[in-house]
């Protein structure tokens, strides 16, 4: 079995502090994200992995436009096409929102739940897959607490956007440790 796990993508991200450098590829970089964004996509259909993770902040908060929905839509066709499912949580930068809400994705992108732990299974794989989205940006509560026990024989995989024990120069969103993270006996 094969997967890939990616988060922090920032799809489309505004690079605001690109203007404080005079000569920086302003317009490379601009397109790095969405560029790398699908790289990701060409891999996982070149290697057939039987699944990919998005674990948050797919997005960087509002979109300027839609074409960024548009983009990822037509990523996730590609992954569809493939029949290559996709698990995706929203973050802190990408709490559900009515723009998320409103965009139309393919039937393989599975989105979980912000209003409680939510658990997909896969089970050709014996794989079961337990995560929370955000529902607000400021997600200050520990969300493990109330993920699942695991399925026993399955390969169990918690999902999670975290600022995992914290970090002092950084918001703390959805803290917890990883003390916390291992009592729920996951594998991954």
């Amino acid at each position: 079995m094969k997967f890939i796990h990616a988060a922090d993508i920032h799809l489309d991200s505004p690079l605001s502090g690109l203007s404080a450098y005079r000569d920086a590829p302003v317009e490379l970089l601009r397109t790095a994200t969405r560029d790398a964004f699908s790289n990701l996509v060409s891999e996982a259909i070149e290697e057939s992995v039987d699944f990919v993770v998005i674990a948050g902040d797919l997005y960087d908060g509002n979109w300027k436009d839609y074409n960024t929905g548009v983009f990822f839509s037509r990523e996730m066709g590609r992954l569809n096409a493939a029949g290559i499912p996709v698990y995706l949580i929203y973050g802190n930068h990408d709490a559900e929102s009515d723009t998320t809400k409103k965009l139309s994705l393919p039937a393989n992108v599975h989105a979980f739940s912000a209003n409680k732990p939510q658990t997909f299974r896969i089970p050709e794989l014996k794989v079961a897959l337990h995560g929370q989205s955000f529902k607000h940006a400021a997600t200050t509560t520990n969300l493990v607490n109330g993920y699942p026990a695991p399925d026993t024989g399955w390969l169990n995989i918690g999902v999670l956007h975290t600022a995992l024990e914290g970090y002092a120069a950084h918001a703390s969103y959805a803290p917890c440790s990883l003390a916390e993270l291992a009592t729920k006996g996951y594998q991954y």
